[in-house]
This record gives C-alpha cells, sequence and structure tokens, in this order.
C-alpha cells in the first residue's frame, strides 16, 4: 500500500489517519486522454520490476491559518502520485513523497523560517529530485535560494508572486548559472491583480478603492500590484494601510476608511486576516461598498473564520482556470471527493497538475536512458508539454505558464451547502489584464 511520508506536524485528524485508502484503479479510465495522456506511451511495469524509490518532497502550512486550503491542495498532489504510481507510469521506480509542515505555531500560519528549514531538509536528502509547493509566496521565497544551490527544482499551484519568476530576482532564485528551478502551473499575480482591476472597474464602476495588506511577502505583492493598476486605471486610490495578523482590532483603519467613502476596499492578505477584516467590515462599513481580496480568501478556511453574514458578497479570485462545470473537470473532482471526502478548489487541481508536471518529467528522464538527477528533472520540466484537465501545461523562459487564466468568484450564501463548503464562491467567469 502507497505510505507517504509525513514529517513535522501531523495536517490529518483522527478520522482520516484512519480511514481506508479507496481504490483507484477503477478510476483510471478517467485520466485517459486528460492530464495523463501524454505518459501513457510508456509500458506499464509488473509491480515486483518497481523496486527503486524516488522522493517528492511536499512542502504547505498544513496547520494554522491556512490549514485547510493548504491540505487539499497537499491532497491534490498525493493524488497524483497515487495514480502515478498504481499505473507504473515511472518505468522502474516508486514515487514517495515526503511531506513537511512550514506553518509555526508562533506565526499562526506560514513562516518564512521554518519554511527555509524545510528546504534545507529536502536539499540534503539526495532522494528527492523535485519539491512540490508551497502555497504562499512568501515561503518560496525562504526556500528558493537554499534549492536553487543544489539546483532542486520546486512546481507550485497557488504561489502567485512575480518576484519568483521575475529575472530581476535572477541571482536569489535562479542557479548560480542562471537556469530556472521555479514553476507554477497558476497565473503571475503581475497579471491577475490588472485583471480583476479591469473586472471591478468595468462590471461594477468601481472608480475608488482602498487597500490594505496583511505586511507578509506574498500580501504586500498582491496589494502593490492591484495598488499600482487600480491608479492607473481607476485614478483614485484612498489610502493604503497593513494589518497585522496577530492583532484582533481593525476598527481604527475600518472608521478611517468609512470616512473616506471608497468604492471598494480591497484585501492583500491571509484567511486569518481577511476574516477578521470581513467581520468587521460588515459591523462598520456601509454595504455599498464592495470587498475583495487578491486570492488569499478563497476557500473554507475564510468561511468558517468570517462566518455568514459577513463573508457575504466578498469577491475572491484564483489564479487558475475553473473547469469544475466540464466533463472532465467534474470527473477529476468525482475522483477527489471519492479520495478525500471533501469538495476540491481550483487550487487542488492545478497542484495535481504540479505534481503531474514533476511525475511527466521524471518519467522523460528514465525513458531517455538518462540518470535521474536533480539537474536533468529540473531540465525535463522546463520542456514540458503536457494536456492536463486545466488545460495545455507549457512554461515560457522564465517558469510561467504561457496560457494562464483568472477566475473570478463571489461569496453568495447557498443553504443547499454548508457554510464552510467552498461552493458558497460562486464562479462568475473569466477575466484578463
Amino acid at each position: 500500500m502507497f505510505v507517504p511520508i509525513r514529517c513535522g506536524s501531523s495536517r490529518y485528524s483522527s478520522d482520516r489517519k484512519g480511514r481506508a485508502r479507496s481504490p483507484l484503479m477503477k478510476v483510471f479510465s478517467l485520466c485517459l486522454g486528460i492530464g495523463l495522456v501524454p505518459l501513457l506511451g510508456w509500458p506499464a511495469l509488473s509491480q515486483d520490476t518497481a523496486g527503486k524509490t524516488l522522493s517528492i518532497g511536499l512542502d504547505a502550512p498544513v496547520t494554522g491559518a491556512e490549514a485547510e486550503e493548504a491540505i487539499g491542495e497537499m491532497d491534490g498532489a498525493l493524488l497524483a502520485i497515487e495514480e502515478a504510481n498504481a499505473m507504473h507510469l515511472v518505468p522502474g521506480y516508486t514515487l514517495v513523497p515526503i511531506e513537511r509542515n512550514d506553518a509555526t505555531v508562533t506565526a499562526g500560519g506560514y513562516d518564512p523560517a521554518q519554511a527555509a528549514v524545510n528546504a534545507r531538509t529536502f536539499a540534503a536528502d539526495p532522494s528527492v529530485v523535485a519539491v512540490v509547493g508551497p502555497i504562499d509566496s512568501g515561503a518560496a521565497k525562504a526556500m528558493l535560494p537554499i534549492l536553487a544551490a543544489v539546483e532542486l527544482p520546486m512546481v507550485a499551484g497557488s504561489t502567485t508572486s512575480p518576484d519568483l519568476t521575475s529575472p530581476q530576482f535572477a541571482p536569489q532564485f535562479r542557479t548560480s548559472g542562471g537556469k530556472i528551478i521555479f514553476f507554477r502551473t497558476c497565473a503571475n499575480e503581475a497579471f491577475v491583480e490588472p485583471a480583476m482591476v479591469n473586472y471591478f472597474y468595468s462590471q461594477h464602476g468601481v472608480r475608488s478603492v482602498y487597500v490594505v495588506d496583511d505586511g507578509g511577502a506574498g500580501g504586500v505583492a498582491l496589494a502593490d500590484s492591484f495598488e499600482a493598476a487600480a491608479k492607473k486605471k481607476m485614478g483614485k486610490v484612498l489610502g493604503r494601510d497593513s494589518l497585522n495578523p496577530k492583532e484582533a482590532d481593525y476598527t481604527t483603519i475600518l472608521t478611517k476608511i468609512k470616512g473616506l467613502g471608497p468604492d471598494l476596499l480591497f484585501l492583500g492578505g491571509i484567511t486569518s486576516v481577511g476574516a477578521k477584516l470581513a467581520k468587521q467590515a460588515y459591523d462598520i462599513l456601509p454595504s455599498k461598498v464592495l470587498r475583495g481580496d487578491g486570492g488569499g480568501i478563497y476557500g473554507g478556511d475564510f468561511l468558517s473564520a468570517a462566518g455568514f453574514p459577513a463573508a457575504e458578497g466578498w469577491f475572491a479570485n484564483s489564479a487558475a482556470p475553473h473547469v469544475f462545470d466540464t466533463p472532465a473537470g467534474q470527473d477529476w473532482a468525482r475522483r477527489f471527493v471519492e479520495r478525500w471526502h471533501k469538495q476540491p478548489s481550483d487550487y487542488n487541481l492545478t497542484t495535481y497538475s504540479a505534481a503531474l508536471v514533476v511525475v511527466d518529467a521524471i518519467a522523460r528522464v528514465v525513458k531517455s536512458g538518462q540518470p535521474v538527477t536533480r539537474a536533468n528533472v529540473s531540465a525535463a520540466i522546463r520542456t514540458t508539454n503536457l494536456k492536463t484537465i486545466q488545460g495545455p501545461i507549457e512554461f515560457d523562459e522564465n517558469g510561467d505558464l504561457r496560457e494562464p487564466v483568472i477566475s473570478v468568484y463571489r461569496v453568495t450564501h447557498d443553504a443547499a451547502f454548508p457554510d464552510a463548503d467552498v461552493r458558497q464562491f460562486k464562479y462568475i467567469g473569466s477575466t484578463s489584464p
């Protein structure tokens, strides 16, 4: 039986630890032509020929404020690895995930210092040939200099900061020879927030905005990108503030915002900040002030922490396509639910795709007869041309998707689903810069 190696804090509740794994072979026909097609040209191996192992590191904040979404994303990656092993997609090898938690109690969620520790752990383990994750840009920024030093590639499904793929930061985030090791199966934030500005401007007549962030690297980057685009498009950015995730009371800032009367309150930040802001904004701001986020609140964690009616009406986005209304997407969602007993989010799928990219690269290296080294796996990822459920995956010269998609949601309570169900985020459509 496939058993992931879990290091650090456990991410599973007691009922999940005891849950039997559901059979996978009956759903593999759903992969045919979708996601794994490029891999299926390889002959299946008998179980006794797959005696060697290779490890894939998985990093996410699986405790703390973002735990629910983080666990879902790692579940997506684990599903991809489980399916690859069951289908013997990497000839002669079994893929072993090594999970690490980058959250700490002190930080209340992801902690860049812990992420760096995890990166050093992966780098020091010669069996690890690639890393999937993390979900936070701040964590990725802490990890990449360490991974770049040993040319250990990282593929992320929801990490959006423009800095991570920008040539400007090549000395920090690329190898000493300038080779990229970071790739993502979601959109670059440089495209996402300008697209959201266009959406609010054209669809809701927004002409003024007040921007806040959570003080973290990822949240600040989201807010910076939105603010810059808003200044160009709307002309009126009424102010900018940072909210401390460890503080409980944001009423002073919200009272100031109320006095300025913006059309939109926009947050670049993590779930814990978004939930507190939503609850207090519901009490202080008039209902005509729209509320939106750069992507950090999309998930059940926000709904649980903010509750209704405070969460009602908040806009969110994902730097990913929404495909669960398509037959292929529904088939994948059914597999995910059967395996994990919960509904997937867009980023659960893009992290599944991130793991597929790694599997595909390893398999191509093995088939070529080259040794399975980190450098060879990195080189294979750079030449990825993979058909997946989310669409074609190819990377440009900086590690970004060649065909990114941005999806827009609004929280609209539906009594048919539990309050914390991700389906409370109603898909509105896609947008572009």
